[in-house]
């Protein structure tokens, strides 16, 4: 019989692979916010919309120009005069059936003094092509409702994205690197028992050579601390020797090597004996962070966080809990059941013992044992290597002298590969406090490319002095060069800016992948990116 897929299942075939069934469960469950309709905006809904969101609500009060049709590709001449959210939100919500779509013919500054509850419903707001001052008072709206915030901005050749939330903890960061944890160099007992009944001496050539590589490290190790004080072998001398140990097991054929490649795949992964996986630095700062001293109201993170830190130093002995899984081995397929069985048990284990502490832990703030489930407890604890934590300071504390004065800007705008990223920084916040004076943005009007250089500059000194650096620091080219781009938000541009804007959406709706911990700064015109933290 042949099993044919569910609809949804066969159109997110893709990136269920990525992120999964309960990824995409949470996509689907997200209602998002975006204030503006510009290309970055629309480029970034296209992107969320084929993802399967919920839905969106767009929030502008733009009427469509001749300029539009050039730098947004959901609209259409027929378009011309008409309110640009309801024509981007109309061409939208053809992508995707399954999306609700709507918009509010507001602007989103009037909204967000007039209505601050509005934004309470979403489960994320994206801000486009907003100022610093209107997104300090919508940064507060949102922090207020525990809303996070995303903001993406598109200025000519310069992209800016940045985020604003108290923290988002992230339990499937799903690194490059990834170092399988067999636990070799600390077996435990029944892992010790299933090495020991295996005989290399008395096996015959067909099990011999099919004996999984991490029995033969298991092995190796035990006769080499045998023989060595109990100590693995720790400099690159040792390891050859221990190597060739390796090899002087394999059995030859008058004198041939047999051609056995288990044992190869034991030597080439010997590695994993010698320096065993352990607790990454980022997954320790969880462990130590204040917040695992939890209070009724932690959230499930938290309190789970709080239950593996017991279990990390008690029964785990200093280890994080065995994840269980083993990679492909050469072997016979009931050795490498029994060793799967062996690993899977382990894991189940150390999974009951943190399911255990975490039901103690919720008993003792007055919550029920039974308010985070165990299939939540069991994908903590199978990502326990994979935990992160980020937070964002407020954009209002961002800009504050005090703190934009403690030197990071300073650092950037003296190395060599961030200084330009730096600069354009800078001028980003120095053309929001030229509109703030001027009532629009340098370079928007024709024949005052001079004029409008010159108030650039000093607001651009402005700028400098509450950061703590010397408006010398940033060159008059890229104040001219940012004059220049007169403020145009590019198709080019918010394709960029949209589409990593629409990535960061998904990793805070999924907490999956680390999002961006600063502000990132895109420069088109040297095809560089820098992160700033602030």
């Amino acid at each position: 019989m042949v099993v044919t897929p569910k609809a949804p299942a066969k159109k997110y075939d893709r990136q269920l692979r990525i992120w999964g069934a309960h990824g995409q469960h949470a996509l689907e469950s997200a209602r998002i916010c975006v204030l503006g309709s510009g290309c970055t905006a629309t480029e970034a809904l296209k992107n969320l919309v084929l993802g399967g969101i919920a839905g969106f609500t767009i929030v502008d009060d733009a009427i469509v120009q001749p300029c539009d049709l050039g730098t947004n590709f959901l609209l259409e001449s027929a378009s011309m005069g008409k309110l640009r959210a309801a024509a981007v939100t109309g061409l939208l919500a053809e992508l995707n059936e399954g999306v609700a779509s709507s918009y509010v013919a507001e602007a989103p500054r009037s909204l967000i003094e007039n209505n601050p509850a509005f934004f309470a419903d979403f489960q994320l707001v994206l801000a486009t092509q907003m100022r610093e001052q209107d997104l300090m008072q919508l940064d507060a709206i949102c922090r207020k409702g525990k809303v996070p915030l995303l903001i993406a901005r598109s200025y000519g050749l310069v992209g800016y994205l940045r985020a604003s939330l108290s923290e988002q903890t992230v339990i499937e960061a799903k690194p490059d690197n990834v170092l399988e944890d067999l636990r070799l160099h600390q077996p435990w007992p029944q892992l010790q028992e299933y090495a020991d009944s295996i005989n290399l001496d008395t096996a015959d050539d067909v099990t011999h050579r099919h004996i999984p590589y991490a029995i033969l490290l298991l092995k190796g190790a035990q006769q080499w601390c045998a023989e060595h004080s109990k100590e693995l072998p720790h400099n690159s001398k040792e390891k050859a020797a221990f190597r060739q140990m390796l090899k002087s097991w394999q059995r030859t054929i008058d004198g041939i090597p047999a051609g056995e490649e288990n044992f190869d795949e034991a030597m080439s992964n010997a590695h994993k004996l010698f320096s065993p996986p352990s607790i990454p630095s980022e997954v320790r700062a969880v462990l130590e962070d204040e917040a695992t001293r939890i209070r009724p109201q932690s959230p499930d993170f938290w309190v789970l966080a709080a239950a593996l830190k017991r279990f990390v130093y008690g029964e785990g002995g200093g280890s994080l809990p065995l994840e269980g899984a083993i990679p492909d081995m050469t072997s016979t397929t009931q050795m490498y059941l029994q060793l799967q069985r062996t690993y899977r048990r382990k894991a189940e284990a150390d999974a009951a013992a943190v399911k255990a502490h975490t039901q103690a832990l919720l008993t003792s703030i007055g919550r029920s044992p039974q308010s985070i489930s165990t299939a939540a407890i069991s994908a903590f604890v199978k990502n326990a290597r994979n935990l992160r934590v980020v937070r964002y300071c407020t954009l209002e504390e961002e800009a504050a002298p005090e703190r934009a004065k403690r030197g990071v800007m300073r650092q950037a705008l003296a190395a060599e590969d961030a200084s330009v990223n730096a600069s354009l920084y800078l001028l980003l916040r120095a053309v929001d406090r030229f509109e703030a004076t001027c009532g629009r943005f340098p370079g928007t009007l024709d024949g005052q490319l001079e004029e409008d250089t010159a108030v650039l500059k000093q607001r651009m000194a402005s700028v400098a002095a509450d950061t703590g650096v010397p408006a010398s620091a940033v060159q008059d080219d890229y104040v001219e060069e940012m004059v220049r781009f007169g403020a145009a938000e590019m198709h080019v541009m918010g394709a960029i800016v949209g589409g990593i804007a629409a990535q960061e959406v998904i990793k805070f709706i999924t907490r999956q992948f680390v999002p961006v911990p600063g502000t990132l700064i895109y420069n088109a015109m040297g095809s560089t990116s820098f992160v700033f933290v602030p």
